[in-house]
């Protein structure tokens, strides 16, 4: 379960944020031996970050994350990750 609630908590500290938006996502233990995902769900993380404070954002991205050697079931698709970062740059500037 990701918690919002740490990253104003990390920042009074004085500590950078970062978050994993893609690894959060993750589902081990998948029968087929292969970790699942929920890349579905990566803009929701990556939006709720950003509105509560993160400083920065890791997304895995693949052209074709069905082909990637590592991850894929985590990945956004690369032709989705410019339509994202216009939204969440809207989002920084709305809640500075």
């Amino acid at each position: 379960m990701v918690d919002y609630r740490n990253i104003p908590i990390m920042k009074h500290h004085g500590a950078p944020v970062i978050m994993d938006c893609t690894h959060s996502l993750q589902q081990p233990n998948q029968s087929s031996g292969v970790t699942g995902g929920n890349p579905q769900m990566i803009s929701t993380i990556a939006k709720a970050a950003i509105a509560t404070g993160a400083d920065g954002l890791f997304i895995e991205t693949h052209p074709d994350p069905s082909c990637a050697l590592s991850d894929g079931a985590n990945m956004l698709r690369l032709d989705l990750l410019e339509g994202l970062l216009e939204d969440l740059v809207k989002i920084r500037q709305a809640v500075k």
